[in-house]
């Protein structure tokens, strides 16, 4: 007997596509429209090379942009990292700062091995608004004065403090006053462009700025700073064996620390937000901290700057209509054919144009809003975040962050220790002492407090059946006081607890 099978007939089922769709590659360019000035003006404010900033660029498109973990985020140099890069260049060079973003990278691709990804999610939300406050109040410190073609000073504080002085300097420097008309132009069109006719915004903010500077700059006199640029490949300078040195030094080694946690905290929050604004995959912390790593060693090989996903980038990425990871890379095309073909363009650019968007950039990293009602609904995180952006300010990223963080330990440690202690009078006229909640050393104070209430001589009576942790401070606290009490009543001090 033999059986047939019925073939069913239809069209031919469809083969995967692996042209880039539709979407992607005018997104592409909308991100290299962005992704452009910005580059440029956060290597020239950290005091590299300009084209030092488009080589991060380009990495971050064609290496983490290649590679799996969030399909839709942007990679580059991030005006979060301008301050550390600053002092890292400052303290050890260029040739320091490549091993610095070399050993960053590394360290980085070990924690996402390590599946490591999720645990900067536990990073206190305060203290990573309070980071980015602090960097946005450093930049735009800074770049004040190379919005009016000053020199920059060095420190936080000496940059607040200078300010004051900045208008009269102005006064007397017609050049200054020029730049400075460009950099508030530069600023006023970044602003309003939001608010501007669709049709208008098709051309992303920061260029149109950019470009209305640099035209604006060539009929103004005196003539204004503009970038210098110079030629890509000759930027490249791999670090030589020379500057390992530092790794065997407390400060590179905490430098590069510093560069590890903040360049992967700022990454992943960053994915988070991301996948907050499609319906596309989710994000895959382990496998976005190696891709962020493989970018980073790739741009410490090459003495680059270091990168991170950046959000501005990415937001505009998704807005354009991305749908897969071809965009990013393919941004990072045309930033190594603009660098290769175009770079003489970039030497029209006025600095104080740059510093303008810069200026913009760290506004947009201030909380303002938000911390309102955070000082309203949850007092003690809004501390956490004043307290986080006055360390970086006052002292550095990296100080400012530790100070943040064990700050926000602390409040959680008392928030999490709860205690109440109430003191009334039981049966046959002694004294009970009820304990509820959390008994930590943080609370010893109410616990004495509760214990000196009781009449030396009175019997009593402690209740501990609410008490859902003891720890050894009041443990020992309560022994110590029981046996006083016991001595002074001649009665021993009766104990009710929860067994289980």
């Amino acid at each position: 007997m033999t059986t047939e099978r019925a073939v069913a007939t239809g069209p031919a089922p469809r083969t995967r596509s692996k042209r880039v769709p539709i979407g992607d590659l005018p997104a592409s360019l909308v991100v290299f429209l962005v992704a452009l000035p910005l580059c440029v003006g956060i290597a020239v404010a950290s005091g590299a090379p300009a084209e030092l900033g488009l080589v991060t660029g380009i990495v971050g498109g064609l290496v983490a942009g290649a590679l799996p973990g969030s399909s839709l985020q942007v990679s580059g140099p991030a005006a979060g990292l301008t301050v550390l890069v600053a002092d890292a260049i400052d303290a050890h060079g260029l040739a320091g700062l490549g091993v610095i973003v070399l050993v960053t990278g590394l360290l980085q691709v070990l924690l996402g091995v390590c599946r490591l990804g999720r645990w900067f999610q536990a990073i206190s939300l305060s203290v990573v608004e309070g980071m980015l406050a602090g960097i946005g109040l450093v930049i735009i410190s800074g770049q004040l004065y190379a919005l009016a073609d000053q020199p920059v000073p060095h420190s936080g504080p000496s940059r607040i403090a200078g300010l004051v002085e900045l208008p009269s300097r102005v006064a007397a420097s017609p050049a200054s006053q020029t730049a400075l008309i460009v950099g508030a132009a530069t600023l006023a069109v970044l602003v309003s462009w939001p608010r501007l006719p669709r049709r208008v915004r098709v051309v992303p903010g920061p260029l149109a700025a950019v470009v209305l500077a640099t035209v604006a700059a060539a009929a103004l006199t005196p003539p204004v700073t503009t970038v210098r640029v110079g030629d890509l490949l000759d930027a490249v300078a791999p670090p030589g064996a020379d500057s390992l040195a530092l790794l065997t030094s407390l400060a590179g080694v905490g430098t590069i620390v510093a560069f590890t946690l903040i360049a992967s905290a700022e990454s992943l929050f960053s994915a988070a937000a991301v996948d907050r604004m499609h319906d596309g995959p989710r994000t895959d912390f382990d496998r976005e901290l190696i891709a962020q790593g493989a970018g980073n060693t790739v741009c410490g090989l090459l003495g680059a700057l270091p990168m991170t996903a950046v959000i501005v980038r990415s937001a505009t990425n998704v807005q354009a209509g991305a749908r897969t990871k071809a965009s990013r890379v393919l941004h990072g095309c045309w930033l190594l054919l603009f660098a290769a073909l175009l770079p003489w363009t970039l030497e029209l650019i006025p600095v104080a144009a740059l510093a303008a968007v810069l200026v913009h950039a760290g506004a947009k990293l201030l909380p303002v809003r938000s911390l309102a009602s955070l000082w309203s609904r949850h007092r003690g995180e809004a501390v956490v975040l004043l307290v986080t952006a006055t360390g970086v300010v006052a002292l550095n990223l990296f100080e400012g962050v530790l100070i943040g963080l064990l700050l926000a330990v602390v409040k959680s440690a008392w928030d999490s220790s709860r205690l109440h202690a109430a003191v009334e009078v039981g049966e046959h006229g002694a004294v009970r002492v009820r304990l509820s909640g959390t008994a930590t050393f943080l609370r010893l104070p109410t616990v004495m407090d509760a214990l000196d209430a009781v009449p030396a001589r009175q019997p009593a009576e402690l209740d501990l059946t609410g008490v859902h942790h003891l720890d050894h401070a009041c443990r020992t606290a309560l022994e110590r006081w029981m046996q006083r009490h016991s001595t002074s009543s001649s009665q021993p001090v009766r104990v009710r607890a929860d067994r289980s």
